[in-house]
């Protein structure tokens, strides 16, 4: 609904039933998801979601907990903090934020085509990655 910001239920749903993960499309609120991811007990949590950088249009970049919390990135409700520190508290898993610069974030527009194309590495990346 709101043009590059659709890249995290996008990309979970091109990776869903082809990586070894429980993939959420959490949508605006993934506090409604801890629930079930404290569930399946997680190694690693990644949220996929848009971030502005103050770089070009497609740039993303994964960011590790200590550096989400230090930027105070969110687009979401609940607070960042509150949510990061809980679910690692309760799951002890890893917590990274893969952030995706957006070029437009209005209502009823399409992934803009830088974002389409890190969508398309992004999908390639994530499933040649092996698990460790």
């Amino acid at each position: 609904m709101r043009g590059d910001d659709a890249l995290g239920p996008c990309l979970v749903k091109r990776l869903e039933g082809h990586v070894d993960a429980l993939c959420i499309d959490a949508g605006s609120a993934p506090e409604n998801y801890l629930g079930k991811i404290i569930k399946a007990s997680p190694d690693v949590v990644l949220f996929i979601d848009a971030v502005d950088f103050n770089k070009e249009p497609g740039y993303y970049q994964v960011l590790e907990k200590e550096e989400i919390l230090k930027a105070g990135l969110t687009t979401h409700d609940l607070s960042p903090k509150m949510l990061l520190e809980y679910l690692a508290g309760e799951t002890k898993a890893k917590i990274y934020l893969l952030g995706i610069q957006p070029k437009d974030l209005g209502l009823g527009q399409d992934l803009s085509a830088p974002v389409q194309k890190a969508l398309n590495e992004l999908e390639k990346e994530l499933l040649c990655m092996k698990p460790t």
